[in-house]
């Protein structure tokens, strides 16, 4: 891959219906706009939580097109979504972004981040994300699915 085509910057309120999507695109775990307006996310709830801060994100794009985020949640350190665009998978781009976000909200003071991850073995975030060292807490969210921590260290 010609690495000089990807770059990656934080997200804009321009980029929220981008954003619905892709995350429809996506090969596992898709969700598509009606099943987001069914949640209470849309281009709009999701504009303004990149405007007034409370969800704050990165973007990977490739030629200038959108091929992936990762967002947080300023308020709770909750890492709500990573999504990327099939073909791009495997290359780094979901680690780099979601490193992006831990190290955002690392900075806002945050010692322990957390996600919602799958709970089957055979789903690609259940190692993806323990490989990088999140760790189950025991407990479920309301759809099944693992919540899994990550301790942030502060550097001195």
């Amino acid at each position: 891959m010609n690495r000089t085509t990807l770059t990656f910057r934080p997200a804009t309120p321009d980029d929220a219906s981008l954003c619905i999507r892709i995350r429809g695109l996506t090969r596992e775990n898709a969700f598509s706009a009606a099943d987001l307006r069914a949640l209470g996310i849309t281009a709009e709830s999701w504009s303004r939580g990149i405007q007034d801060g409370s969800c704050p994100g990165f973007v990977a794009c490739m030629e200038g097109q959108m091929i992936g985020y990762c967002f947080g949640d300023r308020d709770t350190g909750e890492i709500v979504v990573l999504a990327l665009l099939p073909a791009y998978e495997g290359q780094g781009i979901g680690k780099a972004l979601l490193a992006m976000m831990v190290e955002s909200l690392g900075r806002r003071g945050f010692q322990r981040l957390f996600l919602a991850c799958s709970s089957d073995p055979n789903v690609r975030s259940y190692s993806f994300y323990r490989h990088l060292g999140w760790r189950p807490t025991g407990e479920k969210d309301a759809s099944g699915d693992d919540i899994l921590e990550l301790s942030v260290h502060q550097a001195g």
